[in-house]
């Protein structure tokens, strides 16, 4: 994982393997990039992902060995990470090049603006048809960047959507051509870039105050409530069936 500089604006490029899926590896990168984009002077960021992923979700296969406090610091993890994400002042574009699934989905969802690549690709919060619950930086976040309407397909039903179904749904704004993804969040990154940078920044941190002070609230007992759902029966046989498919694929 990486960032590059394109004029004003700070490329995050997620290039971690494995359908570039999260896990402490993952999480620890991430914050040190976004240490470095505070220090910086770029006025906006754009994240993407590589090959044919975004990113794939949580790293399953090694997540599955964690004991229950093991995997209760791992998700806390993930939601601050999440969180950090989300409070970014700059104005921030996920180019969705590939596949963005449940994590995946969620790393898009704290971007302000979501550009998905036109393909035979999905995005998606399938966590309930695993068994699992959704985190409350997985519930604000969505519940402050999509339609009311949108929540019950999105979030319950957990159907992993085409590019155009996301864009029926509002979970993405644009679906640009593959090659051209990258290319057109820059120039959303820049423009927005460009404007006066305190009045965007004080902004976008009203619109997004009520959902971070709900996060902050709920955090710590959600990671408590998610993690029972992780090592529930159901969830650990279905947890357990989806590693085994990734094994048969490789």
């Amino acid at each position: 994982m990486k960032m590059e500089r394109i004029e004003n604006v700070a490329l995050i490029r997620i290039d971690t393997g494995k359908g570039n899926a999260i896990n402490v590896a993952w999480l620890e990168r991430m914050n040190e990039l976004l240490f470095e984009l505070s220090e910086s002077d770029a006025r906006a960021v754009v994240i993407t992902g590589s090959g044919a992923f975004f990113s794939a979700g949580l790293d399953l296969p090694s997540l599955l060995p964690l004991d229950k406090p093991a995997m209760q610091k791992f998700i806390q993890s993930f939601n601050d990470t999440m969180l950090r994400l989300f409070e970014v002042r700059l104005p921030m574009c996920a180019a969705v090049n590939g596949h963005a699934v449940a994590g995946g989905c969620v790393l898009a969802l704290q971007a302000d603006y979501r550009i998905m690549s036109d393909g035979a690709f999905k995005i998606g919060l399938n966590e309930v048809p695993l068994g699992l619950g959704l985190p409350a930086v997985v519930v604000e976040t969505l519940r402050s960047q999509v339609p009311a309407s949108s929540l019950l397909p999105i979030a319950l039903d957990g159907r992993l959507l085409s590019p155009h179904e996301a864009l029926e749904l509002e979970l993405i704004q644009e679906v640009a051509p593959e090659a051209a993804v990258v290319e057109r969040a820059v120039a959303w990154a820049r423009e927005r870039g460009n404007l006066p940078q305190v009045a965007f920044q004080q902004v976008k941190r009203s619109l997004r105050r009520p959902a971070i002070e709900a996060v902050k609230a709920a955090n710590e007992r959600d990671a408590g409530r998610w993690t029972e759902s992780w090592f529930s029966e159901s969830g650990q046989q279905r947890i357990r069936e989806a590693v085994a498919r990734l094994s048969r694929k490789k």
